[in-house]
C-alpha cells in the first residue's frame, strides 16, 4: 500500500513541530501476520507554535484505538496522517494508540519486517510510521521504554535500544524483555530484533573506568565469522575515546546481522543492524576488501553514537550533518588503523576514487544536488555520495583550514553546545569556526558554506610562469563551476589547495603550504626558486574539485618518480595513462604505450620503497566510468575496447615484470587482512590477471592453467577470487569450469552466491562481439541468470549482485545498439518497484547519465526512461529519479 504524498518538500518551508513527544512506552505482541503495537506517548505542546490539530504519521497500519488522557478522541485520516483535530487543551497530555501491522508482507523492508524467520526493523528515514502512528520526524526526540513479547521457541532473543531492565517467561510458551534507552532520540533510531540468534560477547573497560558489554548477534552457524567485526568494534570504541574524547555511553552495545537489508548498516542507538555482507568475515568467506569494508562500516555506525545519535539532524535536509561528518570520522579511523604512511595513502586514494567514480558523475547529472539539498520528493533518494562522501570532503576541508588540534577544539565545542539536540549543518560549521577565531574558516565562514548550498564539482585550472633571472615562480589558479539543476550560476567556493614545488630530480623547493582559492582567479608568487619547478598541486586531494594542472607529460613523469605525496604520485601515473586513452578515443585508433611511460610504470612496479597496494593502484588503468566522465559524448563500447587494448599492451610490454611481481609477492604465512599482507596479495592478483590475459592472447594455456589450480587450492577467498577473476577477465575457456565449481562451493552461503552472480554480470564483454547482431555473451548470460533458481528480486543483495553489476557496473555489456539492455532495465525496474521502492530508486539511477551517450544509445535510453515515467503506479522513489532524468538532461 502506497500512501506517500506527491508534494515536493522544501527546506525553506521548515517549521518546528507543534507538539513534542518526550516519553514513549511501546509494547509489541509479535506475530508475523499480525503484530499488535501499543504506544503510550507523553506529549507536550510547543508554546512557540500556534494551537492546531495533532498530526501523526502512519502508513499501512490498522488502527484499533486512540485515547487521550484515558478518554476516547475523535480522529480522521488524511494523506497518510492520523489527524486529531481537538487534542486536549492542556500543555501536556498522554496519548495511547493501539494498532496492528503485518511484518511478513512487508517486502519494502522498511519499518517492521520478517527475514529468515525473525523480526527486524529499519526506520531511517521514515520507516517508524510503518510500525505505529507517530511524529515521525528527526527533531522530535524522546526517551523510549520498549517491551517485547513473543514465542520463546521461535524468537528466543528479544532486543531493543538501550539497556535491558527486565525479562521473564509468560504463559503459553511466550516470554518478554523490557528495554530502556535513557538518551532522547528521534524515531528513526528505534530498533527491534526478535529472532533465533547466537551471540559473541566481549567485555571492555573505557578510559574512564566504566565497564561495557559488547555483543554481536548472528544466525546459528555464522558465529565463527564475527571475530573481525568484534575486533573492529573494540578498536572503534577505543579510537573514538582517544581521538575525540567520546566514550561509549550505554552499559551494552549490540550489533545484529540480517540477510534481507536495503542498505549497508544502521546506527540505531545501542542496537546497530548490519547487512550480513558488512559484518560476517572469515578467510574462506571474505576477501581482503571485505575485511577492510567491515572495519570501516563497523566504525562508521559506532561513531554515529555521538555524531548522529546524541546530536541529530533538525530535518532531513541536514542529513550530511551526521553522514558527512561520520564518513570523515570513519575514514580517519581506517587510516589510523592502517598504520604506516603508505597504507594511509592507499586508503586516501581509494576514498578519492570512490568520490570520483560515483559522486562526480552525480554532480554532473540530472539528480545533482547540494550537500545540503533544497528540496526532495522522496528522502530515500538523497542518501547519496554527495551527502556522504562529498559531505565528508567538506568536513575534511574544515579540518585542513583549522588544523588537527583546531578541529578537535571545534568538535568539543559542538558537543558542549548541542548534545541532546537536533541541529543543522550551520550549527556544526559555526562551532568549528568559533573554536578557531583567527582561522581562514572563521574569517570566510559564509563563503565556505557555499559547499553546503551549491551543487556541482568546481573546476580549478592552474598555470605557472618561472622567471629564472629573478628566481621567481608565479602560480595562478582559477575556478569555475558548471550549471546544475535550479542553479544556473555559482559563486566562488573557498578551496584549500595543498601545494609543494619540487625540482626535476625530486628536491623539495618549498615546504608544504595550503593556498586558499576564494575568488574566481588568484595568483601567488614564490621567491628564491633556484630552478624551474614542478608544482605538486592539491596534495592529498585537499578539495573535491576537478584539477586541470597544465602539466606536461615530462612533469608528470617527475611526480610519478619523486613526489612524496602518495595521492599526487598516484595521480601522475593515472593521468599519463588517461591521456593515452583519451588520445585514442579522440583519434579513433588504438592507444599507444609510450616508451617513457612504460619505463616509468616498470620502475614503479619494481620500486622497493613503494607499498605493493600502492603499486597496484598506479598500474590499474582508470575505470571505464571515470574515462567516460572526461568525455562530452560517450560511446561505452568504444571506451571498453580502448581500455581492453591498453590492458593487453600493458600485459605484453611488462610481461617479465609481471612474472617478477607474481613470484615476489606470494604470501606464505598464515592469513591476516592486515595492510602488508593484503597489499602483497593485491599486487600478486594484478600480476596474475596480466599474465593470464597475455597468455590467452598468445594462445598459451600455461598461466590460465596455473590460475585455475590457484582457484581450486587457494587457502583464502582473496586468492580464490583473484584467480577466477583473472580467468573471467581473460575470457579463458577455464572460466566456465571455475564458475561451476564456485557455484557448488556457494551452496548454503548467500554471500558467496552474490559473488557468483556479480562475477558473471560484471565480466568484460568480448570486444569482437560488441557490435554484433545479437547481444553479447555476457549480457545474454546475465539476462538468463534472472531465471536462475538462486536469484530473487526480493533480496536486495541478490538484486544488486546481478542487476546493478550488469546495468551500473558493466557499461559495454549494458549499453547496446539493439537497446536490449534498456528494455531489461525498464522491465526489471517496474517489477522491483512493486516489491521494494527503496532498492528500485537506487537501481533507477544507473540511467542518470543517459544524455551524454552517443547515438544510437542516447535515443533508445531516453525512450526506456520515458516508458517508465509514463506509468501511473510508480513509487515516489522511482518517479523522482526518472522525471528528473528527463527534465534535467
Amino acid at each position: 500500500m502506497r500512501e506517500a504524498s506527491t508534494a515536493v518538500v522544501q527546506r525553506e518551508d521548515y517549521s518546528a513541530p507543534a507538539f513534542f513527544i518526550r516519553q514513549v512506552d511501546l509494547t509489541f505482541d509479535l506475530d508475523p501476520a499480525k503484530t499488535i503495537v501499543a504506544s503510550r506517548l507523553a506529549i507536550e505542546r510547543n508554546p512557540a507554535q500556534p494551537a492546531g490539530p495533532l498530526r501523526l504519521h502512519g502508513e499501512g497500519l490498522n488502527l484499533l484505538r486512540v485515547q487521550a488522557d484515558g478518554q476516547s478522541v475523535s480522529f480522521r485520516h488524511e494523506a497518510g496522517e492520523l489527524v486529531i483535530d481537538n487534542p486536549p487543551a492542556a500543555a501536556a497530555f498522554t496519548l495511547e494508540i493501539r494498532n496492528t501491522c503485518c511484518p511478513e508482507k512487508n517486502t519494502e523492508l522498511s519499518g517492521l519486517y520478517t527475514s529468515g524467520g525473525g523480526f527486524f526493523t529499519q526506520c531511517e528515514a521514515e520507516g517508524f510510521r510503518r510500525i505505529t502512528f507517530f511524529l515521525d520526524r528527526p527533531d522530535v526526540m524522546a526517551v523510549y521504554t520498549v517491551t517485547l513479547r513473543g514465542d520463546k521457541a521461535r524468537f528466543p532473543v528479544l532486543l531493543s535500544n538501550g539497556n535491558l531492565v527486565e525479562q521473564g517467561d509468560l504463559d503459553h510458551g511466550r516470554h518478554y524483555a523490557k528495554w530502556h534507552d535513557p538518551f532522547p532520540k528521534p524515531s528513526y533510531l528505534f530498533a527491534l530484533v526478535a529472532a533465533r540468534l547466537v551471540c559473541r560477547e566481549q567485555r571492555i573497560r573505557s578510559r574512564g573506568g566504566r565497564d561495557h558489554l559488547l555483543q554481536i548477534h548472528v544466525r546459528p552457524g555464522d558465529l565463527q565469522k564475527t571475530e573481525h567485526a568484534m575486533n573492529s568494534l573494540v578498536a572503534a570504541v577505543a579510537w573514538d575515546e582517544a581521538r575525540f574524547g567520546l566514550a561509549l555511553d550505554l552499559d551494552r552495545f549490540m550489533v545484529v546481522a540480517v540477510e534481507d537489508y536495503n542498505g549497508g548498516a544502521m546506527e540505531n542507538k545501542g542496537l546497530n543492524l548490519f547487512n550480513t555482507k558488512l559484518l560476517l568475515a572469515s578467510p574462506a568467506s571474505a576477501t581482503d576488501d571485505d575485511f577492510a569494508a567491515i572495519e570501516s562500516v563497523v566504525g562508521h555506525e559506532y561513531f554515529h553514537n555521538w555524531t548522529g545519535n546524541r546530536i541529530t539532524c533538525r530535518d532531513w535536509f541536514q542529513l550530511s550533518l551526521k553522514e558527512g561528518l561520520t564518513v570523515f570520522r570513519d575514514q580517519e579511523f581506517s587510516m589510523d588503523m592502517a598504520g604506516d604512511f603508505s597504507a594511509r595513502g592507499v586508503k586516501r586514494i581509494a576514498d578519492v576514487q570512490r568520490l570520483r567514480s560515483l559522486q562526480f558523475p552525480e554532480d554532473a547529472g540530472p539528480m545533482a544536488h547540494p550537500v545540503r539539498p533544497d528540496r526532495y520528493l522522496e528522502i530515500n533518494n538523497f542518501y547519496t555520495t554527495t551527502v556522504y562522501e562529498k559531505g565528508a570532503e567538506v568536513v575534511r576541508m574544515m579540518h585542513t583550514l583549522v588544523g588537527r588540534d583546531g578541529f578537535r577544539a571545534g568538535m568539543d565545542l559542538y558537543f558542549a553546545r548541542h548534545d541532546g539536540q537536533a541541529v543543522t549543518c550551520d550549527d556544526f560549521a559555526q562551532a568549528i569556526a568559533d573554536a578557531n577565531p583567527g582561522s581562514v574558516l572563521a574569517r570566510q565562514l559564509e563563503a565556505f558554506k557555499r559547499w553546503y548550498g551549491q551543487a556541482g564539482t568546481p573546476r580549478v585550472t592552474a598555470s605557472g610562469t618561472f622567471d629564472a633571472e629573478a628566481r621567481r615562480y608565479t602560480l595562478t589558479l582559477a575556478q569555475s563551476c558548471p550549471p546544475s539543476p535550479a542553479q544556473p550560476e555559482k559563486l566562488p567556493f573557498v578551496i584549500p589547495v595543498d601545494l609543494r614545488l619540487i625540482a626535476a630530480d625530486g628536491t623539495k623547493l618549498t615546504p608544504l603550504r595550503t593556498l586558499v582559492l576564494d575568488s574566481a582567479e588568484q595568483s601567488w608568487v614564490f621567491d628564491d626558486i633556484a630552478q624551474a619547478p614542478v608544482p605538486s598541486l592539491l596534495r592529498g586531494f585537499s578539495a573535491p574539485v576537478r584539477l586541470d594542472d597544465g602539466l606536461t607529460s615530462a612533469q608528470r613523469l617527475v611526480l610519478l618518480a619523486h613526489d612524496c605525496d602518495p595521492f599526487n604520485r598516484f595521480e601522475a601515473g593515472q593521468r599519463l595513462v588517461l591521456d593515452a586513452l583519451l588520445a585514442a578515443l579522440r583519434d579513433g585508433g588504438a592507444p599507444r604505450l609510450d616508451e617513457a611511460v612504460a619505463a616509468a610504470l616498470r620502475r614503479t612496479l619494481r620500486d622497493p620503497g613503494l607499498a605493493p597496494a600502492f603499486k597496484k593502484l598506479v598500474l590499474l588503468p582508470p575505470a571505464e566510468a571515470y574515462i567516460a566522465e572526461q568525455l562530452t559524448v560517450v560511446d561505452p563500447q568504444r571506451i571498453h575496447a580502448v581500455r581492453e587494448h591498453w590492458r593487453a599492451l600493458l600485459a605484453a610490454s611488462l610481461h617479465e615484470d609481471w612474472l617478477w611481481a607474481w613470484e615476489q609477492h606470494q604470501v606464505a604465512e598464515g592469513y591476516s587482512p592486515a595492510p602488508d599482507q593484503a597489499g602483497r596479495r593485491a599486487l600478486a592478483g594484478l600480476a596474475l590477471d596480466m599474465l593470464c590475459l597475455h597468455a590467452v592472447r598468445q594462445g598459451d594455456a600455461t598461466w590460465p592453467g596455473r590460475a585455475y589450480q590457484r582457484f581450486k587450492d587457494a587457502g583464502n577467498l582473496t586468492e580464490r577470487m583473484d584467480a577466477i577473476g583473472a580467468l573471467v577477465r581473460a575470457q579463458s575457456p577455464l572460466a566456465e569450469p571455475a564458475l561451476e565449481r564456485l557455484h557448488a562451493l556457494a551452496q548454503g552461503d548467500a554471500l558467496m552466491l552474490d559473488r557468483w552472480f556479480a562475477l558473471q554480470a560484471s565480466a568484460p564483454e568480448p570486444v569482437a562481439e560488441l557490435h554484433g547482431e545479437a547481444p553479447g555473451r555476457v549480457f545474454a548470460r546475465a539476462k538468463a541468470l534472472l531465471k536462475h533458481p538462486d536469484f530473487s528480486l526480493k533480496n536486495p543483495n541478490r538484486t544488486r549482485s546481478l542487476l546493478t553489476s550488469l546495468c551500473g557496473g558493466n557499461p559495454a555489456a549494458f549499453h547496446r545498439a539493439d537497446a536490449a539492455g534498456y528494455v531489461l532495465w525498464a522491465e526489471r525496474l517496474i517489477e522491483l518497484d512493486a516489491i521494494n521502492a527503496h532498492v528500485a530508486g537506487r537501481f533507477a539511477r544507473v540511467m542518470d547519465r543517459w544524455a551524454s551517450l552517443a547515438e544510437p544509445y542516447r535515443h533508445a535510453a531516453r525512450e526506456a526512461i520515458a516508458r517508465v515515467a509514463a506509468r501511473t503506479d510508480l513509487s515516489n522513489d522511482v518517479r523522482e529519479v526518472v522525471t528528473r532524468a528527463l527534465e534535467n538532461a
